[in-house]
């Protein structure tokens, strides 16, 4: 069982990822609301793969990418968007991101990135 490690600002956006991984057989090994606690939670718990924000408060999902990259260059990292967040996207994946989910989840597509990215 894969797991993985949940960062979004907003709880609510956690709990439906959260959701989508626990129905499709994957452990959520830790949740963090910004890039900060991310950094910290992915030392600790070394999950196979995580979903990350963009646009997050202390430490924005970029930053924490590149940080969690340093520490460790096998992460696997999805980027979670917003519509229009295209560029930050695209700097998202300079810093090392594998994939990135657009904003409203769809279940099929997170579950589809998640699988692409651990391979």
């Amino acid at each position: 069982m894969a797991k993985v490690l949940v960062v979004d600002d907003a709880a609510f956006m956690r709990m439906m990822i959260k959701d989508i991984l626990e129905k499709n057989d994957f452990e959520v090994v830790g949740e963090a609301s910004n890039g900060l606690i991310a950094v910290d939670l992915y030392k600790k718990e070394n999950p196979d793969i995580v979903t990350m924000d963009i646009t997050m408060p202390d430490m924005d999902g970029i930053e924490a990418v590149k940080k969690i990259k340093e520490f460790d260059p096998n992460a696997k990292i999805i980027m979670c968007s917003a519509m229009g967040q295209q560029s930050m996207v695209m700097d998202a994946i300079r810093a090392g991101a594998k994939d990135f989910i657009v904003k409203p989840f769809q279940a099929d597509r997170v579950i589809e990135a998640v699988k692409k990215v651990l391979g």
